[in-house]
């Protein structure tokens, strides 16, 4: 319920007014069955607009923080990501990241939406950097299909740095869906997130970096999900 309600009344009529997006190629997401939505990274509020412009309900995988706050903000942060649909993730220990994927493969065999930034971190510069291959691991795995998205104008919307969103016109542009066969190995899926993210640069018209974005505040990211440094 609380999912509908931000998406149709409280939060999306004020994205769409801010950002008024224009989407491009939204039948090449499945309607039902599992799927993987792997997007490039600009800004905080492009999961907002993954979840706004796709008629299905989208998954992401949220740092167990936002859900384990104490105070009226704790409650808070944890009522809104539960409502938006995130499911928690312990990006602590060394199976984080196995814990991570594991929690993303039981999103797509209920059937359901996965959305992830390949890159891990936000652009800090706009261009389109290597891609951790968590989403192609699990894409490998459990045949779900990849549906790859460019999206732009939403780091004018929410600027790096600016608590203010401002007017701008966002882009989400979505392409054919890529099917992985369950035989490949791990270093396939270095190979396939390569052609990936050189995908989602080419149609975004960016360049493509071939390294790991910089990361911020002492954060490092692994498999398409942030971890903190040991």
């Amino acid at each position: 319920m609380w999912y509908r309600l931000f998406k149709h009344v409280l939060l999306g009529p004020l994205l769409r007014i801010i950002g008024r997006p224009e989407v491009v190629g939204l039948e090449h997401v499945p309607r039902s069955g599992p799927v993987i939505v792997a997007a490039n990274h600009l800004a905080v509020i492009d999961s907002m607009y993954l979840a706004l412009v796709l008629p299905r309900r989208v998954t992401f995988l949220a740092k167990q923080e936002y859900f384990t706050g104490t105070g009226w903000k704790g409650r808070f942060n944890r009522w809104f990501f539960s409502a938006a649909g995130q499911v928690p993730v312990d990006r602590t220990g060394g199976t984080a990241a196995a814990d991570a994927l594991a929690a993303a493969t039981r999103i797509l065999e209920a059937g359901g939406v996965w959305a992830i930034h390949p890159e891990g971190t936000r652009s800090p510069d706009g261009r389109v950097y290597r891609g951790r291959t968590g989403a192609l691991r699990v894409a490998i795995a459990t045949g779900a299909p990849v549906v790859p998205v460019v999206l732009s104008g939403t780091d004018r919307v929410n600027p790096r740095g600016s608590r203010m969103w401002r007017f701008a016109k966002v882009r989400v542009h979505f392409g054919a869906p890529r099917y992985y066969p369950p035989a490949e190995t791990r270093a396939d899926a270095r190979c396939e997130t390569d052609a990936l993210m050189r995908e989602l640069a080419r149609r975004s018209g960016r360049q493509y970096v071939d390294s790991y974005a910089a990361t911020f505040h002492g954060a490092s990211v692994r498999d398409g999900l942030p971890h903190r440094r040991a």
